[in-house]
C-alpha cells in the first residue's frame, strides 16, 4: 500500500465506542414509542455499521415501513441528546492522534448513521477542527462506497483509504477502490485487508510516522 494522501474514516468502532449510547438510546426510543421490547448490547452490536433500512427490517419486522421511521426518528433524538451529554467512550488518543495525523492528511468521516449524528459526534469530541469533510447514510440514503467516491471526487483526492471495523467497511471500500486498514477494537471481524491495528493509537502512530 502506498503512501496515503488522505485518511477517510468510519465512526462507531473506529473512533469510539457508543454500545451503551445505543443501547439506552433505542430503549428509551421504544419506549416513548410505545413500543413492548428492550434492546441489549448483543442485539445492538451486530447492527453496527449497517445501513439504516436494514436495521429496521431486522429489528422492526412487525411495523410498517412509515410506523418504522416514526420509532427510527424518536430512538435518534434519544442519541442525539445522550452524544450531546458527553456519553459513550472515545477511543484512547483519538482526539489527539486526529489532531496530528490532520497536520499531514486530509481527513474525512463516512458513516452509515442518520444525518446529522457526525457534527453531534464531532462536537462531543471536539475533532471539527480536524475533519474536512463527512458524508452520512442519512443524506442521501446511498451506501458507503457510494459515499466515498462523492467525497474522493469532491476534493480530488489521489491516494485516500478507508478505516474500519468491520467487513461490511472492508466490503464497501473494496467497491469505492480503496486500501483498507482494519482495526481490531471495534465490533466485526474480517480476514482481508491491507493493514491492521489492535488500536487507534497503534494507527495513528504508525501513519504519523510515514
Amino acid at each position: 500500500m502506498n503512501k496515503p494522501d488522505s485518511i477517510i474514516f468510519d465512526m462507531d468502532g473506529t473512533l469510539w465506542d457508543p454500545i451503551d449510547v445505543y443501547v439506552a438510546a433505542w430503549n428509551e426510543g421504544l419506549k416513548r414509542s410505545g413500543v413492548d421490547k428492550q434492546m441489549s448490547p448483543d442485539d445492538i452490536k451486530p447492527l453496527m455499521g449497517m445501513e439504516g433500512r436494514k436495521v429496521l427490517d431486522l429489528t422492526l419486522p412487525e411495523f410498517d415501513e412509515q410506523k418504522q421511521q416514526e420509532i427510527y426518528a424518536e430512538i435518534n433524538v434519544q442519541r442525539r441528546t445522550m452524544i450531546e451529554k458527553g456519553l459513550g467512550q472515545l477511543f484512547d488518543k483519538m482526539p489527539d492522534g486526529l489532531a496530528q495525523l490532520s497536520q499531514k492528511y486530509k481527513l474525512f468521516i463516512v458513516s452509515n448513521c442518520p444525518k446529522g449524528i457526525l457534527d453531534v459526534f464531532m462536537n462531543r469530541a471536539g475533532i471539527n477542527s480536524y475533519i474536512t469533510d463527512i458524508m452520512e447514510y442519512g443524506m442521501n440514503n446511498q451506501p458507503k462506497h457510494h459515499n466515498i467516491k462523492i467525497l474522493r471526487d469532491r476534493h480530488d483526492l489521489k491516494a485516500p483509504i478507508y478505516v474500519g471495523d468491520t467487513d461490511g467497511d472492508r466490503k464497501q471500500s473494496e467497491l469505492a477502490g480503496l486500501p483498507f486498514v482494519f482495526l481490531t477494537c471495534g465490533y466485526g471481524n474480517t480476514d482481508i485487508f491491507d493493514m491492521s491495528f489492535d488500536s487507534f493509537a497503534d494507527f495513528s502512530n504508525h501513519f504519523l510516522a510515514l
